[in-house]
């Protein structure tokens, strides 16, 4: 088999997975589901399918300029924020428009499938019309998670998931920190294999001693900050942190709801108890650095977030997970095709564990750094608009989630979000300097 049939084949079997991955998500909804747009940062259903068919359209047009789109109608809804290919619709309108129909993004999507099979089946791509390719899987992959976000926010426990497994529960574990020695850090993606701009390009920073949580924050942890005062006293807080609570009358983590006295989460899993042993989840970077604060501590940066996730002081190297080189497995962490729905006790996934001994810096919850969103020094943008134009006002956070595709999640991998923004999975550790 010659290498062109083995990249033909690998890109279409990849690419099969991720669309049926994508249906499955959506497969039990109802057709009222689809368009409905529950907040000004969530989605409708149906304008994820048909956005993450729209975006190869734009990559197939950047390989073949001959490339003709289906719709001008469909990309002018489809379009999130590329100017490049016209006004995009505005995000929080996206549920008012009822064309095209459910039914259309459908047959869109189907139609786009099949154009992208043809696409890759009838050119010999070059390395880079490949990556750009691939990009559109992983894209995808992002818009699975969104997509997850976004169901939750619009059905929770109403929603029916095709597959769905129990989260891992154990006894409670003993929570410390660990001390990462200082010295230099080869920081970001080796490049070997896809990896998105933003990984880009490897360089070499100097961290200090410093220590770093074995766990993310627990429910329970951040529950005694709740109950010390934690959003009443504004000293905690960052000047604009402190506005977003009395803006938006914060008082605990997104879905919490306190019934006759105790505390309850409405999410996928139902109205339940707090479980104490949970990663704490849907806290903004407000709540997670007030958190650090009230506790003497910080957050991490993500370059000490990075080298305590994949560095082997033992073995003088890094790997491209915090357990080694493998992909992820269910054994190691909890990602989406874990299907918990739901995170996972601290210490459920030993296997896991990073050369340094922290648990869980794959899977569960996303974590907040305290790093501003940028480009590495030497940054070359992989494809205009995609990344690039959100080097500003965001952090950066690391490590992926339970909605988390496993085939889109790498220890270099950075995702990025407002300060304020909480309806994503997201969580933290601590750090402190010594």
């Amino acid at each position: 088999m010659s290498s062109d049939t083995r990249l033909e084949t690998a890109l279409l079997e990849q690419f099969r997975n991720t669309r049926d991955r994508t249906l499955e998500l959506v497969k039990t909804l109802e057709s009222d589901d689809f368009v409905v747009q529950t907040a000004p940062f969530t989605s409708p259903p149906k304008w994820h399918i048909g956005h993450v068919s729209w975006i190869y359209e734009a990559i197939m047009s950047k390989i073949d300029k001959s490339y003709e789109f289906y719709s001008k109608e469909f990309s002018e809804y489809l379009n999130s924020y590329y100017q490049q290919f016209g006004v995009p619709q505005d995000k929080g309108l996206r549920g008012v428009v009822s064309r095209p129909t459910t039914g259309q993004i459908f047959e869109y999507f189907d139609a786009t499938t099949n154009r992208v099979e043809e696409f890759i089946k009838s050119r010999t791509l070059d390395a880079d019309a490949a990556k750009l390719v691939t990009m559109g899987f992983h894209h995808e992959c992002q818009h699975q998670e969104l997509l997850v976000y976004d169901l939750q926010h619009l059905l929770a426990e109403q929603y029916r998931p095709v597959k769905k497994n129990v989260a891992k529960r154990i006894n409670s574990v003993k929570k410390d920190a660990v001390h990462i020695k200082r010295g230099l850090y080869t920081m970001g993606n080796n490049g070997t294999g896809f990896c998105y701009d933003i990984e880009l390009p490897e360089h070499t920073v100097y961290l200090n001693d410093y220590e770093i949580d074995v766990f993310p924050v627990t429910n329970g942890q951040y529950l005694e900050f709740m109950q010390d005062g934690g959003y009443d006293t504004f000293k905690y807080w960052l000047s604009d942190g402190w506005e977003k609570v009395k803006e938006n009358r914060w008082n605990c983590p997104m879905y919490w709801e306190e019934i006759g006295g105790i505390w309850h989460v409405r999410d996928f899993l139902g109205t339940r108890q707090i479980n104490p042993d949970e990663p704490v989840c849907h806290v903004s970077f407000y709540e997670a650095d007030a958190y650090c604060r009230w506790a003497g501590k910080r957050l991490p940066t993500e370059a000490e977030w990075e080298k305590a996730a994949c560095w082997s002081e033992k073995e003088q190297k890094k790997t491209a997970f915090p357990w080694g080189d493998d992909a992820p497995t269910t054994h190691r962490c909890n990602l989406l095709e874990s299907y918990c729905w739901g995170c996972s006790d601290i210490g459920a996934y030993p296997e896991g564990a990073s050369h340094q001994g922290c648990h869980q810096m794959i899977g569960d919850v996303w974590e907040w750094t305290s790093s501003e969103f940028t480009g590495y020094p030497g940054f070359k943008s992989g494809f205009d608009e995609y990344n690039d134009k959100w080097f500003t006002n965001q952090k950066v956070l690391r490590g992926g989630s339970f909605g988390t595709p496993g085939m889109s999640i790498r220890a270099s991998s950075r995702n990025f979000f407002r300060l304020d923004e909480r309806w994503l999975f997201s969580g933290f550790r601590c750090a402190q300097d010594i």
